[in-house]
């Protein structure tokens, strides 16, 4: 009987302390789940990002704006892979054709750099039509094979059928890129008291169009055609018999991967004043998929961790004195890690933990 008293506290306590973890893991979830949350949250990411990665990291705020570039190719590309159940190994044709376009369009018709983030959005676009029109009549390794035949077309167009246009080998030169608005010097520096995180504006318009980019393909995932696009990687067949249009959702799902691809590709022909032919190579279709899975496949933040990674390994720890020249045995080690400890991906790998800290795995 003596026990009792202590027993009912101890029981008290931890009925407390479950409520106050349950409480976490609700609260935690319905603000993760409100779409201004995942603005808010983009925000200060790519706000804190080139102070971060510069001072601490080796960094420097060229990659910065690169790994946002390919974070926003990357987002794209997990909507056809992650949520629609469907591997591309052809969209460099989209990345690396949209930089083109943009990079013509500079030169001939208009500098503006919104207008030539347009231009390259909807090369982008009407390619995905064509190609996926195409490709999706087939489906598994064959739709896969299908899309890196159309990525190698291009690549060879470019070299030598439409070298009066790309410059062939040498990449396209004259990209010519005037002032945003007609009054923002795009590669000029920053007013404070943004000059205390960043110090050029072409990141803050990179940063500006990430934001966009995430907040858009948040509100694409949340809508019913994002329903319908899990569906289908759940369960084609099943998707099939309860009367939706499989293909017509596929080739929209592959079209809005396109688009994420030509906004990433013309700003990459913004960035850099240049775009190379490698753009439009098979390997650059690869470093997308492998950026995706390391971040996270169906995950919304997890591709921009893992073009991050990536282009870290890539750009950083490539300049190494001793561990440079095994850059590309250290990425595939991390992969073969990432891949067998987090098969979700590094934000998995961060969901896992943080369900950990506000109890959401045991309630």
């Amino acid at each position: 009987m003596s026990d009792e008293p202590g027993d009912a506290t101890a029981t008290a306590a931890a009925d407390a302390e479950t409520e106050v973890t349950g409480g976490l893991a609700d609260r935690w979830a319905s603000f993760r789940d409100r779409e201004i949350s995942t603005v808010l949250l983009t925000v200060v990411g790519v706000a804190v990002f080139p102070f971060l990665f510069n001072n601490y990291l080796n960094g420097y705020t060229q990659l910065a704006t690169l790994v946002l570039i390919y974070g926003i190719f990357a987002v794209g590309f997990d909507i056809l892979l992650g949520y629609t159940g469907l591997l591309s190994f052809g969209h460099a044709v989209f990345f690396g054709g949209a930089a083109y376009a943009a990079g013509i369009f500079s030169a001939s018709v208009s500098s503006s750099p919104l207008l030539v983030l347009f231009a390259g959005t909807a090369f982008a676009v009407l390619m995905a039509w064509v190609v996926g029109f195409l490709s999706l009549r087939r489906g598994g390794i064959y739709f896969a094979i299908l899309t890196l035949t159309f990525g190698q077309m291009s690549f060879y167009l470019a070299a030598s059928p439409l070298a009066f246009l790309t410059n062939g080998e040498n990449g396209f030169t004259s990209v010519d890129i005037g002032s945003l608005l007609g009054v923002i010097d795009i590669h000029g520096g920053v007013p404070f008291p943004l000059s205390m995180l960043v110090d050029n504006m072409l990141y803050v318009f990179v940063a500006v169009m990430t934001v966009l980019s995430v907040a858009m393909a948040n509100r694409i995932l949340h809508s019913p055609y994002g329903t319908v696009f899990r569906a289908i990687r759940e369960n084609e067949r099943r998707a099939e018999f309860v009367g939706l249009d499989v293909w017509r959702y596929k080739l929209m799902a592959f079209i809005i991967s396109a688009a994420f691809a030509g906004i990433a590709g013309s700003l990459f022909a913004i960035e850099g004043n240049y775009v190379p032919l490698e753009s439009l190579y098979w390997t650059e279709s690869g470093r997308v998929v492998i950026m995706t899975v390391l971040g996270g496949v169906g995950s919304l933040f997890g591709p921009l961790f893992g073009a991050g990674l990536y282009l870290y390994i890539e750009n950083i720890v490539s300049g190494f004195e001793t561990l440079g020249p095994f850059w590309h045995l250290i990425l595939g080690i991390v992969f073969v890690v990432a891949v067998v400890l987090f098969p979700n991906g590094i934000w998995g790998g961060i969901d896992y933990l943080r369900d950990m800290v506000v109890g959401g795995e045991d309630e």
